[in-house]
């Protein structure tokens, strides 16, 4: 096979995983806390015919080198967990973080995952829980059938106003956990992540406090993807796509040519 039809075919699977990266991102432009991906792209082997520095004679060295490159691959996509915009709702179930950390969701299998999705509900219970599928917000509070109005501070303190009492109830603390390297964190759908190895060990504590961003209710965070960035993406990567193509079009010609002349 003439190595730049394969060279060509790796190019192809580069563009037309990084159309799909750009795609999920269009498609999630208007969900809440969601943050964007990037395809990192990584050249391949080289096949090495001459060394850089090598002898040409015995007093005299190789200036450069003949290496020649196998095509190139995407090896990861990296989120960026960078802040979205504000949406003002007046929910009061509805909460933003404004800095870093993520909301603390327990999963059906006791395990926690994090969001930054701050879309709430109450369930049967009162309990408040995740507008989608219903996972508990952590720690878990329970709000009383008579609670008039729930107020969430900027430190993540849950306190409600009951009828006939003059002074608000707290209910709970909200606490919210951050990471050392965030972009080691694994999307795992319904606008979640959990832990791994590269992201690290939560690092847990009141909202506003060592570093940790401050809470905003009534306000949700929209996706900080930039549909003008993500289009001008789209159409680079069409455009390598077409680029490769033709590459094995015009191989495909060049063989051609050599076999009717033989």
């Amino acid at each position: 096979m003439h190595p730049a039809l394969w060279i060509s075919k790796t190019g192809l699977d580069a563009a037309q995983t990084d159309v799909a990266v750009v795609s999920n991102n269009l498609a999630n432009a208007s969900t809440v806390g969601f943050k964007k991906d990037r395809a990192v792209f990584e050249d391949l082997l080289y096949q090495n015919i001459n060394q850089p520095g090598g002898r040409s004679s015995a007093d005299t060295e190789l200036p450069s080198g003949l290496m020649l490159g196998s095509g190139s691959k995407v090896v990861a996509t990296q989120k960026a967990h960078t802040q979205g915009n504000l949406l003002t709702t007046e929910n009061a179930l509805d909460m933003s973080i404004q800095g870093r950390g993520y909301f603390e969701i327990l999963q059906p299998d006791g395990t926690i995952a994090y969001s930054r999705n701050g879309q709430f509900s109450l369930n049967d219970q009162g309990q408040i829980v995740t507008s989608g599928a219903g996972f508990l917000l952590q720690p878990e509070v329970a709000v009383p059938e008579d609670a008039q109005q729930i107020t969430i501070s900027q430190d993540g303190e849950i306190s409600v106003s009951v009828r006939g009492e003059a002074e608000p109830q707290v209910l709970g603390q909200m606490n919210i956990s951050d990471f050392v390297n965030p972009t080691g964190l694994q999307p795992i759908g319904q606008n979640l992540f959990v832990e791994t190895a590269s992201s690290g060990a939560p690092i847990q504590g009141v909202p506003g406090l060592q570093g940790l961003g401050y809470i905003s209710q009534g306000t949700l965070e929209t996706s900080n993807v930039n549909v003008t960035e993500e289009l001008v993406n789209l159409i680079e990567s069409q455009r390598l796509y077409e680029m490769n193509s033709k590459v094995i079009s015009s191989v495909d010609q060049m063989l051609g040519q050599v076999i009717q002349q033989l």
